[in-house]
């Protein structure tokens, strides 16, 4: 527990005081009590799961209250550790604090073929959230400028099975002379001063300075105007933060609004920790003005999906990344490993413009993907796996779209037992002895990575950089 009259800023108390008046008292009352701990569980990875039952499992609780603005998120308490279980690593789920749930919510994505970007988007919470939301159709590209900070988005990209997502590493400001007017919803989640991290990560308290403020709401700025020219007609941006401040919340949104006459404010809304259940955040949603009376504000959804003419202004063309390949190799571990009803197979098998190779590795390209050559890619779309000599060998991004159903052979093992635990430790596991080549490693019949099989031994493909050290 963290004693807030000491260890909160004597700045922030005060402008806190001014902001709040009679709700003062109860804001910083709520720093004497635990931070809020939630999971968003994956609808595209537990279509057709019982749901109750899942998030019991996961929050170690009989009935979890439920995160009232996001759909399948639950609240769990420090007893819990969800992210020892191994349903954490299969992508079932993803921790995630649930105010920090509430921008995407007001996205409005609600129509299939929708061109998203989430400009600042490490490390994938909100991305993960866009993309099962989407169920895998339309565009996502999920920018970091921070490298290090991109592959920890692309981890959680692979992770959670969202197959319709580019990561990329680029400056905001060369993505928006390369995207004009191209996408559909765009979310700006921009970094921050962090005040609403204060009760969830003391450090925080300790880089919180009036300084910082105005040096996050000057980069807002920057970032706000980025995104404004890359949206699409009939489109909207949501701008959010996990602070307070009033210069880098309201005050960025005004001072957009007076350089941008073209756009107009459809709402916005604050969540504070002495008034939902959650850490505290803040979003806007924004529209140009001539779609305003079309758009929903920040308590309800967009009107409808964006019709095919505002769609494709700003497109640009799939190419760039295709390179020839072994079709025979393909072809053969398709044939070998997975099943004719698979629908990732039938996909592969039917939609052969979007494979697109990377050196030896090969991905399926989003079905809207867009001129990628010249930048910095770090994921493009579902990596499918790796040519090497005489062998096409699957990613583990594939075993994650996967389920039991979808391939010959599946060790589908239990998400409690030492053999899963084994497993993700990288040991080699035991398997029937008429199971031989590839299989598919299940935990509680979630795709989990992969094997291969030969006399009743799998030998272990799980990525050693990911491999688990301890369980609960």
């Amino acid at each position: 527990m963290m004693s807030n009259m000491i260890s909160l800023p004597e700045q922030f108390k005060k402008r806190m005081e001014r902001m709040l008046a009679d709700e003062y008292d109860g804001f910083i009352e709520s720093y004497d009590e635990p931070a809020v701990r939630s999971v968003r569980i994956s609808m595209m990875r537990t279509r057709g799961k019982d749901i109750e039952k899942l998030a019991s499992y996961i929050t170690g609780m009989p009935a979890p209250e439920e995160v009232s603005w996001c759909p399948n998120a639950f609240y769990y308490t420090d007893d819990a550790a969800p992210g020892k279980l191994a349903l954490h690593d299969a992508g079932v789920f993803y921790i995630q604090e649930a105010s920090a749930m509430y921008p995407v919510t007001v996205l409005g994505i609600d129509g299939s073929g929708l061109k998203v970007l989430d400009l600042c988007a490490a490390p994938g919470g909100k991305t993960t959230q866009i993309a099962d939301l989407m169920d895998s159709s339309g565009l996502l590209v999920a920018n970091e400028i921070i490298p290090s900070r991109a592959d920890i988005l692309s981890e959680n990209v692979e992770r959670m099975g969202a197959s319709n997502v580019l990561v990329v590493n680029e400056d905001p400001m060369a993505l928006a002379k390369r995207f004009p007017a191209y996408f559909d919803r765009i979310l700006v989640d921009a970094p921050c001063s962090g005040e609403g991290m204060f009760r969830k990560n003391p450090e925080a308290v300790n880089e919180w300075s009036p300084e910082n403020v105005k040096m996050c709401a000057k980069r807002q700025k920057m970032l706000l105007t980025c995104a404004s020219s890359m949206l699409a007609e009939g489109g909207r941006i949501v701008y959010c933060t996990c602070t307070f401040s009033p210069e880098e919340d309201e005050g960025a949104i005004e001072s957009f609004l007076a350089e941008n006459p073209g756009f107009a404010l459809a709402g916005q809304h604050r969540l504070y920790p002495h008034t939902h259940r959650g850490e505290g955040h803040f979003a806007a949603v924004l529209c140009r003005a001539s779609d305003l009376s079309s758009a929903a504000g920040c308590s309800g959804r967009a009107s409808g999906p964006i019709s095919d003419s505002a769609r494709k202004k700003g497109g640009f063309s799939p190419k760039g990344g295709r390179k020839q390949f072994d079709d025979a190799l393909l072809r053969s571990f398709l044939e070998d490993t997975l099943r004719p009803g698979s629908t990732v197979r039938q996909t592969i098998e039917n939609c052969q413009e979007r494979l697109i190779s990377f050196g030896d590795s090969l991905y399926l390209a989003p079905a809207a993907m867009p001129d990628i050559s010249g930048l910095k890619i770090k994921r493009a779309g579902l990596k499918l796996g790796t040519f090497k000599k005489n062998r096409f060998e699957p990613d583990h991004a594939l075993s994650h779209v996967l389920g039991p159903d979808d391939v010959y052979n599946c060790i589908d093992l239990d998400p409690d037992g030492d053999e899963i635990r084994n497993y993700l430790s990288g040991l080699t596991i035991s398997c029937s002895a008429d199971i031989r080549g590839w299989c598919l490693i299940a935990a509680g019949s979630f795709g989990t990575g992969w094997g291969k099989a030969s006399s009743s031994t799998v030998r272990n493909h799980y990525p050693a950089g990911i491999r688990r050290r301890a369980f609960r």
